[in-house]
């Protein structure tokens, strides 16, 4: 479950007084659900499933269920007497210019830009050389559909820059459509591939790409499983029926995910198999060679490896073999195996991810969940420190190999995204774009804490507001978390948490087990048998805020998307008392069953499955979020968020659980839905339909804490 991105969602707070503006308790009527009888039995034990009903994306049954929750949910979410102001706010701090930082491809020099509120970034161009301002529209997804929910995917140029290869993504599905595209005429080239899922695509020359793709699958797209993904070679100028199958077809080898990519000087190819988000088998083969096979590198799953770069023969690898936080090693491609392999950058007490430019090696640490990063040599002296503009997440030190100059960005939760160029000889940074918005750091202040889980364990989190807010436990907070998957939470500045914090909002992030903030022992220490530890940290967490008098249970809301929302799910059922709101998103709510939809069996490194053994069943029946909510207790307000086409975590997870939570709720706190439609996991959503979820997040988040009007000067700070 990988995300390109998971943003913070954050909640917009009041400044003003609580309580001066209590709201009115509102009686909620739900749908009526029915129930089926449905049971699975696991070791002799049985599991009633009476939503499962409701898996079936494609019956009118189903389809009439969504249209009657949204019903409610928006009649609710309509009643919210600031809501529309709430839209504004976010739609006036997000109109500014954004600018990607620019790559050369080809005689070309490209960037992406959004003029503020557009749905999709847009592709521009220039010639290399030229003055930037004579940039040229080159690729807007802005005009694939009139409401922007088709969205540009991955993008590879051919070698001399001359091709593109693009992915489509229709209504936020995975599932994508490839076009090629003539750079010089725009023109799109030969047919249109379909049925394109999980993949990257990398060239081979210019006469063809490999990309990677599952068979269609029986039943709907969007849940049937999918876990055989194969490897093809495309051709240009043949139909996509004659591409040539490269890996991934044996039956008694099941590959969930395979990788396939093309080295910058067009020698090899490397494939790295697995069978789950975490472990890689690798493989090369030499494209120099008339029919050369492929040469197995690592044979196992045990470890995360991939070939950073090459000279010639020799290869670098980045794997976490006997290094938990990652290291670099050498070998040459005749003789790839590990027993050959000679360290280069060796491991360090810091999470190493290197990048490369210039014909050097820019080693990456996460060092307590900020960056440091070292300049290297291909002989591996170290050139110098990278001097960064401040304490915060530096990303994107990569370009080809001739090139001078490489682009960075660098942001935390204060700092608005900039742009740096950096001169691969002398080291000097330059600042190269920086946002104007309307937002000055200076009034706010990021800081970090450890305090103790359950267990003695230290865990980091970094807390951001206002400067000079008073800790008066009043403070309405967000607290963010995920917890899973070796994916690493690190300063990141977002709109929606700049309009949250200009009005006094506490925000804090944890950096919990399940993570990669500390390599791969962080990791697996909330992994299978060892995820009520990721839980565990997330609630310290929460108490933290509470003992350090930042916030209390009333003004306390927990927020978390994909395992984030399993995480938010797995809190609310196991400590109901411990916060006033709930937001859980596109989660993985049901712990038995997730599976067995599309390619969520690939997450069993991090899961487990309920047909492991009795022990894993029982555990993971222990803490799933959709079999522990219980007759008559007081769940906190909650609003589950999810896409009718998301087939990363179905909305079937969502459905289920927003049902067993309205059928069993006590209390006057709403459960309510809000199902996107033309909506995936999240990546490509349109601008538009981002403020609308931030807007009705954030407005029913602070009605349920109380309030009913926002401050008469929302723009107080700012505006100074």
């Amino acid at each position: 479950m990988k995300f390109s991105i998971v943003p913070a969602i954050l909640v917009l707070m009041l400044a003003g007084c609580k309580e001066e503006s209590k709201k009115e308790v509102v009686s909620m009527t739900y749908p009526q659900t029915k129930k089926v009888d449905t049971t699975d039995t696991y070791f002799g034990v049985d599991v009633n499933d009476p939503y499962r009903w409701l898996e079936d994306d494609r019956s009118a049954e189903t389809a009439e269920w969504v249209k009657a929750e949204n019903e409610v949910t928006f009649g609710y979410l309509e009643k919210i007497p600031f809501r529309e102001e709430l839209k504004q706010r976010l739609s006036d701090l997000w109109n500014y210019e954004k600018v990607s930082a620019p790559f050369k491809e080809g005689d070309y020099t490209y960037f992406y830009k959004n003029d503020g509120l557009q749905n999709q970034y847009v592709l521009y161009r220039y010639k290399t050389g030229d003055d930037p301002e004579t940039a040229e529209v080159f690729l807007d997804p802005n005009t694939f559909k009139e409401d922007g929910t088709i969205s540009l995917g991955e993008t590879s140029f051919s070698k001399d820059g001359s091709k593109l290869a693009y992915s489509i993504s229709e209504g936020g599905s995975d599932w994508r459509k490839v076009l090629v595209m003539n750079t010089e005429t725009k023109e799109i080239m030969g047919d249109t591939l379909k049925d394109i899922k999980f993949s990257g695509l990398s060239w081979k020359g210019e006469e063809g790409f490999y990309y990677s793709s599952y068979d269609k699958p029986k039943g709907s797209e969007l849940s049937a499983k999918t876990d055989q993904h194969k490897v093809f070679y495309h051709k240009m100028g043949t139909p996509q029926s004659q591409d040539q199958l490269i890996f991934g077809a044996t039956a008694e080898e099941k590959h969930r995910y395979i990788g396939a990519k093309v080295t910058e000087d067009n020698r090899y190819l490397i494939l790295s198999p697995s069978v789950s988000t975490s472990g890689n088998k690798l493989l090369i083969k030499d494209l120099t060679k008339p029919n050369s096979k492929f040469v197995t590198i690592l044979d196992n799953t045990d470890t995360d490896s991939f070939v950073l770069e090459n000279v010639g023969s020799k290869l670098y690898i980045v794997t976490n073999m006997d290094a938990p936080n990652k290291k670099v090693v050498t070998v040459d491609a005749e003789n790839p195996t590990p027993e050959n392999w000679k360290d280069f950058i060796p491991e360090t007490e810091n999470v190493l991810s290197p990048g490369t430019g210039g014909g050097n090696i820019f080693a990456n640490y996460m060092v307590d969940a900020v960056s440091k990063v070292l300049q290297y040599d291909y002989d591996g002296k170290l050139i110098r420190e990278v001097e960064l503009p401040g304490v915060g997440s530096a990303a994107g030190f990569s370009a080809k190999k001739e090139e001078r100059e490489l682009y960075y960005s660098f942001t935390n939760y204060v700092t608005p995204g900039s742009i740096y160029k950096y001169d691969i000889a002398s080291g000097k940074s330059t600042l190269f774009i920086k946002p104007e918005i309307d937002f000055n750091p200076e009034n706010f202040e990021s800081h970090q804490v450890f305090y103790n889980s359950k267990d003695g364990t230290k865990i980091p989190m970094i807390i951001t507001h206002k400067k000079g807010l008073k800790m008066d436990g009043k403070n309405p907070t967000i607290l963010y978390g995920y917890g899973g998957f070796n994916i690493s939470l690190t300063p990141g500045f977002s709109i929606a948490n700049a309009v949250w914090m200009e009005q006094g909002g506490i925000y804090a992030v944890p950096n919990l087990r399940g993570g990669g903030e500390y390599g791969k022992k962080w990791h697996n220490a909330g992994t299978k048998m060892q995820k009520q530890n990721v839980f565990d940290d997330f609630i310290a967490a929460a108490e933290y805020l509470i003992e350090k008098n930042y916030t209390s249970r009333d003004y306390l809301a927990i927020r978390g998307g994909s395992n984030g929302g399993l995480l938010v799910g797995a809190t609310m059922t196991q400590r109901p008392d411990l916060v006033k709101v709930a937001l859980p998103a596109v989660g993985v709510l049901d712990m038995l069953r997730y599976h067995t939809f599309t390619a969520g069996a690939g997450w069993a490194y991090d899961y487990g499955t309920a047909e492991d053994s009795k022990e894993m069943f029982e555990y993971l029946k222990g803490y799933s979020p959709l079999h522990n909510v219980k007759e008559g207790v007081e769940y906190p307000a909650t609003l589950i968020t999810t896409g009718d086409h998301d087939d990363r975590v179905v909305p079937a997870h969502s459905f289920k659980f927003a049902a067993e939570l309205q059928s069993k709720q006590a209390g006057n706190n709403p459960v309510l839905i809000r199902i996107e439609t033309d909506a995936g996991h999240g990546a490509g959503t349109p601008v538009s339909k981002t403020i609308e979820q931030y807007a009705d997040i954030f407005g029913f988040t602070l009605y349920n804490m109380g309030y009913e009007e926002l401050p008469e000067n929302i723009n107080k700070d700012i505006k100074q």
